[in-house]
């Protein structure tokens, strides 16, 4: 029987390697490492980790390097050869100096993190319209950014006017977020077409399902959702059906213990507590009177409490659409959000009690949002670096697209083929879910920017349809 490999070992590797993200040698590693481990044990050690997908590991012979895959090779746009030119750090969103010190805590080895249980003092703290997760003038930017000309109108009046766009972003980066591989035009021709991606999983077509069922909730009902029992058991019901082992866990707080996948996080086991917190986690949101700091009240405490077997994050996505609806303000969709910057935002609440990092993330997402869907009044700043690194071939594969008269299901194969011959790797779902959206947003008033023609335009439209 082969001999166990204690998993100390691998972790330390793997931490040296994550701390030298422009790669490391395999004699650093060996000189870093607390214990002795011969050269060949090592090497097998290094192999293991490649093979689990921790690590990457490029050049030959004495030029071997390590790093890990959560750095990405910036290509030198100016070299067709993709020679690399420089390093640098994963897709990540922009991060206060708070939210830095949470990112690198919770990325410390699993050893070196202190185990924690969920603390009914870190809910019991916060006093509605007294503490504030969001500072005022953040809440009033987003107010700013957020705010649609149907703020007097009956709720849900402006979520209907942009109900399509929404339907399929939200229910596509909510499913993202839980490493769902459907892309955006796959998700599209799902949701109006009922058509099932092919070699994909069919519970990663029921997920995106489930989304639309919440969502067609929380517009239909617009007037008379909020955070009480009703919305959120049934917003659960909606998202789980069919995804859960026990089909009557859905809808239903759990009775039974659950535990998180990748963090030392320990959530509550007792049902009565479990009963009891959830409940003032709806009484205590429903009396926030700022909308915001409603929708991110949810976003922290409903995961942190995991009332549910599973399926708590994506409630809680949905659920801090809530307040946003019921004000005519946008809506939330998570658009661009890196799904490593949201799962560490949060492990700093899971471990640490901490809500710097994930708000950083939720401000982000918003501002997002706002742009996507034309409720901003402020420019939001310099132009995408991510487009215009690639506008070229974002250009050219568009006009492909509608010059061959490509269906849906066609342009989905031609777009992944374009991005994984062009691009580095590490690019390549971005500029897929780049190309897709502008397809998506494709009309007569903007198809001069792709150098298409009218005519060129309508052949492929009715096709398109």
């Amino acid at each position: 029987m082969p001999k166990k490999i204690p998993i100390q070992e691998l972790e330390a590797i793997a931490a040296i390697i994550a701390d030298n993200p422009d790669g490391v040698q395999v004699g650093a590693i060996r000189d870093g490492l607390k214990f002795d481990l011969p050269p060949r044990m090592l090497q097998r050690r290094l192999s293991m980790l490649a093979k689990q997908g921790r690590i990457v590991i490029s050049g030959t012979g004495k030029g071997t390097r390590y790093r890990s895959p959560g750095v990405t090779l910036q290509v030198d746009s100016a070299h067709h050869n993709h020679r690399i030119s420089n390093v640098k750090l994963e897709v990540y969103i922009p991060v206060s100096s708070e939210g830095n010190t949470i990112k690198t805590a919770i990325r410390l080895p699993v050893q070196d993190r202190q185990p924690a249980g969920y603390r009914r003092e870190f809910l019991d703290a916060y006093r509605p319209n007294e503490t504030f997760y969001l500072p005022e003038e953040t809440r009033q930017r987003l107010l700013e950014m957020g705010r649609s000309s149907e703020v007097e109108r009956p709720a849900g009046t402006y979520i209907r006017q942009i109900y399509n766009r929404l339907l399929i972003d939200l229910s596509w980066n909510s499913s993202r977020l839980e490493g769902n591989t459907y892309s955006l035009l796959e998700t599209e021709r799902l949701l109006e077409l009922g058509e099932n991606a092919e070699g994909k999983d069919v519970k990663e077509a029921q997920m995106i399902l489930n989304h639309k069922a919440a969502i067609e909730l929380l517009v239909e009902q617009a007037t008379e959702i909020g955070f009480n029992r009703y919305t959120i058991l049934n917003l659960h019901a909606l998202l789980s059906d069919n995804l859960l082992a026990d089909p009557q866990a859905c809808g239903r707080l759990r009775i039974r213990p659950v535990g998180i996948d990748g963090t030392i996080y320990h959530p509550l086991e007792v049902p009565q507590l479990v009963e009891e917190c959830f409940q003032q986690i709806l009484d205590t949101a429903t009396v926030i009177r700022d909308p915001f700091e409603q929708a991110f009240f949810v976003t922290v405490h409903l995961p942190y409490l995991q009332p549910f077997e599973d399926v708590n994050k994506r409630v809680s996505r949905l659920a801090a659409n809530i307040p946003l609806i019921c004000n005519n303000l946008c809506p939330l969709s998570f658009v661009d959000v890196p799904e490593r910057a949201y799962v560490d935002g949060m492990l700093g609440v899971y471990e640490l009690n901490r809500i710097e990092l994930l708000r950083d993330v939720f401000v982000w997402a918003y501002e997002r949002s706002c742009a996507r869907y034309s409720a901003v009044r402020q420019s939001l700043g310099e132009p995408d670096p991510f487009r215009l690194r690639y506008r070229t071939i974002v250009a050219e594969t568009i006009a492909e697209v509608v010059r061959g008269s490509m269906d849906r299901k066609a342009a989905t194969a031609f777009i992944k083929k374009q991005a994984s011959e062009n691009i580095p790797h590490e690019d390549q779902v971005r500029l897929i879910e780049v190309v897709e959206t502008e397809i998506m947003s494709l009309h007569e008033g903007n198809i001069a920017r792709y150098r298409l023609r009218q005519s060129e335009y309508q052949t492929w439209r009715e096709v398109w349809r």
